[in-house]
């Protein structure tokens, strides 16, 4: 079931967490480029102080042992949320 869900994540293209079991390690916001057989290629950044890394692992399916995507994401600055009347009439949905 873990190798449909990955190859599905990985059609969709996109950000995940993957929990790496061997290593005791998350990968946060990564993405899945490569699927091939039992090995997952996951490509990643890391902010370190003033640097950015980018960085591309190879894995193998057997190690994951957890994997979790952002589903929506709210602004703290204050903004105002859009929320369906807001929409263009011709757009909203009635349930009436």
């Amino acid at each position: 079931m873990l190798h449909r869900k990955i190859y599905q994540l990985y059609q969709d293209g996109r950000e995940v967490c993957l929990f790496l079991r061997d290593q005791q390690r998350w990968i946060e916001n990564g993405t899945i480029v490569d699927f091939e057989g039992d090995l997952v290629t996951i490509r990643y950044e890391i902010d370190d102080d003033d640097e950015v890394s980018s960085w591309e692992e190879m894995v193998r399916l057997d190690s994951i042992g957890a994997v979790t995507r952002k589903l929506a994401s709210v602004p703290k600055d204050g903004t105002e949320i859009t929320v369906s009347e807001d929409c263009p009439e011709a757009e909203q949905i009635n349930d009436q």
